[in-house]
């Protein structure tokens, strides 16, 4: 190639690389905007995800009251209410030395 040539290739290759760079530039603003997009749509699923998780755990605390719990052993699984003499009282060192006593004997 002559020096002629290039000359005149010049203004061309010039209007290509600034052609090539803002497209460059636009894309990268198009990508930017896209992932904003993204960001924000998980944020909002995150945050809902999050409100019924708080909803599922208020939900499973108004479940398992003891009224309730104790209601529904009563009513489905016929279970009856200790009396006093089925309960037994137990003292904490009598507690530890029943402990000691079998962990000597295993």
């Amino acid at each position: 190639m002559s020096s002629e040539h290039v000359r005149q290739l010049k203004p061309f290759v010039s209007v290509f690389l600034v052609i090539s760079t803002l497209f460059t530039i636009v894309f990268l603003k198009m990508e930017e905007r896209r992932m904003s997009y993204v960001v924000l749509k998980n944020t909002r699923e995150f945050k809902k995800n999050k409100e019924m998780k708080k909803q599922k755990e208020i939900q499973l605390a108004k479940l398992t009251r003891p009224q309730l719990v104790e209601n529904v052993a009563m009513k489905n699984q016929t279970l009856k209410r200790a009396t006093q003499a089925q309960i037994i009282h137990l003292n904490p060192s009598v507690s530890l030395s029943y402990l000691n006593n079998k962990e000597g004997r295993l």
